[in-house]
């Protein structure tokens, strides 16, 4: 909840900020001139670019989030008994080693949208979040198209 709670109100505050640049650009925009337009314009569109950023981003999140609750339903996420080092974070050698578990599992069964999403979660624990978001991505692809 108060995860969601810091979404609500980073985004009521991108709004606000999106709001003001837009209304910047549009009073540039009306000086007419070439340079207060082209700045204009561009400040127009970057809280649009930004908007749409921030709409998927959160798209992501409601559907990793549900696709996550299905397979947690199902009893399919694996459990989190990783050793962790004394900060909390998993041990390098037992998210490599649940990376390698995950990774055969995908390269086995590589439709499966439950095996995409734990080779996402193991990629997190082995530290590689870039990888990890383009997995969890996929098993969401993978899941809509079922």
């Amino acid at each position: 909840m108060r995860t969601k709670v810091v979404i609500v109100v980073s985004c009521l505050a991108l709004a606000f900020y999106f709001v003001l640049l837009g209304r910047l650009g549009v009073g540039l925009i009306g000086t007419g001139e070439w340079a207060g337009v082209s700045l204009g314009v561009a400040l127009v569109l970057l809280p649009l670019v930004g908007a749409w950023a921030v709409w998927r981003e959160l798209a992501f999140g409601r559907a990793t989030e549900r696709l996550g609750r299905e397979l947690a339903e199902a009893g399919q996420l694996p459990v989190d008994d990783l050793d962790r080092t004394a900060s909390g974070r998993v041990d390098r050698a037992a998210g490599s080693a649940m990376y390698e578990r995950c990774r055969a599992e995908v390269e086995a069964s590589p439709e499966d949208a439950g095996a995409w999403f734990r080779l996402a979660i193991a990629y997190d624990a082995a530290g590689d979040r870039r990888r990890g978001r383009a997995a969890a991505r996929h098993a969401v692809r993978l899941r809509a198209g079922r």
